[in-house]
């Protein structure tokens, strides 16, 4: 394919929609009641209480372009993409290949044919792990990550740790939760093959100074790949500008469906790479003596992908592009500085991870009563948390717990739910005082 964009029939995610009626005149502000306007499932009571959606680092909700498109595609020009001659194949490709230009135009990649479709971060992340950490990586070399790391940043690496005979190694936190640069940097040594890490904890809310660590990571030569996760949805990326050569990223949390991600990287690097699985849509040719193999992305795309899922995450970027995203985490920023004042202010509340720069996530615990019992009782008052270990197990050791109340805001989310949570944190002190 070529780096040209694909506007064929009416595509909704070709340069210049925006998916949602927002225009360039309207970016200069958040207008967070015209955003909630645009997510059906939000206008709803839970239990009689209206629904206060606070687990966005889980998953976020859909707004109705993402929907529409998704719909309009298997209603109107559903097929397979990529092998078919007859028009629908033609239209549905044109759309996927689409929302692929619109990627890659949201990150600032340099070609679109360095964002490769993935299930989501985590297979993007093994795609790295288990296609560049076997080819490239060493017994005896070390992969560096954090304390701060999700699951799906710490199994690959131990799995090929087991396989592979590299090494594990974690930079330390901060008891705020902050990880300096120099935690990280100190550690990058002439063993290190590859820095994997957070650009955002998905626990604590951390922010990570990827460019500091990535510029000292490259002096001594070794690559950085970076879980984005919690990233997109709340501020801009640019992955030139980050320095990074591995970036990943999932729908579900940027206002995309489920079951698509993305994994960007460097195409020096990705050119280099042998493919991850094998079947269909990957090979030039096939022979039962050898087969030859597509240049990234589609080499490492096996098998019929995603189609719908990527064209409601190209709708999702879309929507997305369509608000200022500097008012975006300005608003968040508003919530967050707002939440930690009123649940600071409940006694027996202990707020886990206090760190500058901070993107807008609540993890806390109450003296009084178990993060499980926590969430049970403030759902019924229709506010929607995460109790558990948010797939940070390593990371609650490390402040010697087994789990926390997290909520997490997103772009439709108003101060007046963070005062819904705090009445009902109140209930819960309340009864278990």
């Amino acid at each position: 394919m070529t780096d040209a964009a694909v506007p064929q029939q009416g595509n909704p995610n070709a340069a210049g929609s925006t998916g949602s009626g927002h225009t360039g005149s309207a970016r200069n502000t958040l207008d967070v009641e015209r955003v909630r306007a645009d997510f059906p499932i939000l206008h709803q009571e839970i239990y009689g209480k209206p629904l206060a959606y606070l687990d966005n680092a889980a998953s976020s909700q859909k707004p109705r372009p993402v929907i529409n498109a998704m719909t309009e595609a298997m209603e109107s020009y559903y097929a397979n993409v990529h092998r078919g001659v007859h028009r629908l194949s033609q239209v549905s490709t044109d759309h996927y290949e689409g929302a692929r230009e619109t990627i890659a135009r949201f990150i600032n990649a340099p070609k679109s044919d360095e964002v490769i479709f993935t299930r989501g971060a985590t297979e993007a992340i093994n795609l790295v792990a288990s296609s560049y950490g076997r080819a490239f990586l060493k017994p005896g070399q070390e992969v560096l990550i954090t304390e701060l790391e999700h699951h799906a940043n710490i199994v690959p690496w131990q799995m090929l740790r087991d396989q592979l005979g590299i090494k594990l190694r974690v930079a330390p936190v901060d008891d705020d939760g902050t990880l300096r640069a120099e935690a990280v940097t100190e550690l990058i040594g002439e063993n290190t093959g590859l820095v994997a890490i957070a650009h955002i904890s998905n626990a604590l809310g951390t922010i990570v100074p990827l460019q500091e660590i990535t510029a000292a990571a490259h002096a001594k030569g070794v690559p950085v790949l970076v879980d984005g996760c919690q990233a997109p949805p709340h501020q801009k990326v640019d992955v030139q500008a980050l320095g990074v050569d591995f970036y990943a990223f999932s729908g579900h949390k940027m206002y995309g469906p489920t079951g698509i991600g993305v994994l960007w990287g460097r195409w020096d690097l990705l050119k280099k790479m042998p493919p991850y699985q094998g079947g269909g849509e990957m090979i030039y040719s096939v022979t039962f003596e050898k087969s030859t193999f597509k240049e990234p992305p589609h080499g490492f795309e096996a098998g019929t992908p995603a189609i719908v899922e990527a064209i409601g995450l190209g709708a999702a970027v879309d929507w997305l592009s369509g608000h200022d995203l500097d008012a975006v985490a300005a608003h968040e920023h508003k919530l967050l500085a707002y939440a930690t004042e009123r649940l600071s202010a409940i006694e027996g509340l202990n707020i886990i991870g206090r760190a500058e720069p901070k993107a807008a996530i609540v993890s806390f615990t109450m003296d009084q009563a178990h993060p499980h019992d926590i969430g049970t009782i403030v759902d019924r008052a229709g506010v929607a948390v995460r109790a558990g270990h948010h797939c940070a197990q390593p990371l609650m050791e490390r402040y010697g717990l087994s789990a926390t109340v997290r909520a997490s805001f997103g772009i439709y989310n108003t101060e007046q739910e963070v005062d819904q949570l705090a009445d009902a944190l109140q209930v819960v002190k309340e009864l278990f005082g």
